[in-house]
């Protein structure tokens, strides 16, 4: 599987449910993207490292394909990111590797795809073509010893043998402190305010440490989350042991 692959699959599932006009989106031949194209360049790291760039013809921009009074340029960024992203998880649950994107910038037409597609609607089609420069990474960096990297004594040896064991992570959206009389009298339609904000990042807990922070967003129709920050690997290695 390659990270190509994962991103057409995931564009398949991801723009017809974002765009309007009943789209359909299938392979095409792989033909130098228009020269007036607006696109962006993924880049990919982790056990996968590279750059993946995707161009698309610049005519969609007129239909309003993601609602009226949109900015389409900058909804057709976030929505393509999105595939990106989807993508790199994708890539991450087929091999067992980390995968992620660590930037997505605008790019200008150029360069040789890789692979072509067509987006179609009842009001036109367009072009989309993308070239896939990601590859496995080979030798991943070892880690450095429990006492160079500040890890818990214990925890670096035979870590490998808990690498397989399959944890429950939730995401915390935020928390109230509440006596059991309020408890007792909720109902259906009442509401509880939380001490945060909704544009605050929500919490990633394995156990009951925080492992990571992020945003919310909407994977395949399913609640994701795009992480921001990340635990030192210490606290994530902690969030492991406080569970045996």
């Amino acid at each position: 599987m390659s990270y190509g692959a994962c991103w057409a699959e995931a564009a398949r599932g991801l723009l017809p449910q974002a765009l309007a006009g009943e789209p359909r989106f299938g392979e095409a031949a792989p033909g130098p993207a228009p020269n007036d194209a607006f696109g962006f360049v993924a880049r990919v790291g982790g056990d996968w490292q590279g750059r993946f760039w995707v161009w698309v013809d610049a005519a969609v921009l007129e239909t309003p394909l993601l609602g009226e009074g949109v900015d389409q340029r900058e909804a057709w960024s976030e929505l393509l990111r999105e595939v990106a992203e989807a993508a790199a998880g994708s890539l991450c649950a087929s091999e067992g590797a980390q995968c992620r994107i660590e930037e997505f910038v605008p790019c200008a037409a150029g360069g040789e795809p890789s692979r072509g597609f067509e987006l179609g609607t009842q009001a036109g089609s367009w072009r989309i073509v993308v070239r896939d420069e990601v590859v496995a990474a080979g030798a991943v960096e070892q880690p450095q010893s429990g006492a160079d990297a500040g890890e818990p004594a214990g925890m670096t040896t035979g870590l490998e043998l808990l690498l397989d064991v399959e944890l429950e992570a939730s995401l915390r959206f935020g928390s109230r402190e509440m006596v059991l009389g309020e408890i007792l009298d909720l109902g259906p339609g009442d509401v509880v305010q939380l001490d945060r904000q909704v544009s605050d990042p929500v919490d990633l807990l394995v156990g009951d440490k925080i492992v990571a922070r992020g945003e919310v967003v909407l994977v395949n129709g399913n609640f994701g989350l795009r992480v921001t920050e990340v635990a030192e690997p210490r606290k994530r290695l902690e969030s492991v042991r406080c569970l045996f």
